[in-house]
């Protein structure tokens, strides 16, 4: 794990998923090419739990199912866990930056990207950006 890693959140989720998403066709090709570059993907539970939610919320439970079908058989996602560290991590940094308007999520994100030096985010979430890190699908 490292530098060379992309880390997938929500909105690269979704952007790839939904094909009604303003960013779809661009996530697309993104993650072909990054993959044929054998740049590895990652992400944690909370993200997945988020995408899961908000494919329910905006689509149907069968939409959530099969996401969360093709995560469980995906060969080419690793899962980090949050686990109790990371959360208090989180918990911290979400306290500590009551001036942004970051998700828990968010907070959760940035802990484990800092934890495995990724810098590269499979994101449209401007929240990255202003974390330090870099948000792979900004216009």
């Amino acid at each position: 794990m490292g530098a060379s890693d992309v880390f997938l959140d929500t909105a690269g989720f979704l952007a790839l998923w939904d094909s009604s998403d303003a960013h779809h066709a661009t996530a697309v090709r993104l993650q072909r090419d990054l993959a044929a570059k054998r740049r590895r993907f990652l992400t944690t539970d909370y993200v997945i739990d988020e995408a899961a939610t908000l494919l329910l919320k905006r689509h149907s439970h069968a939409a959530a199912a099969d996401f969360l079908d093709s995560i469980n058989r995906s060969e080419a996602l690793y899962m980090e866990w949050v686990g109790q560290e990371r959360f208090f991590a989180a918990l911290r940094r979400f306290c500590t930056h009551a001036d942004k308007h970051w998700s828990f999520t968010d907070c959760v994100s940035f802990i484990v990207m800092s934890e495995l030096k990724i810098h590269d985010a499979f994101t449209t979430d401007r929240h990255f950006v202003q974390a330090g890190f870099a948000a792979l699908l900004r216009a």
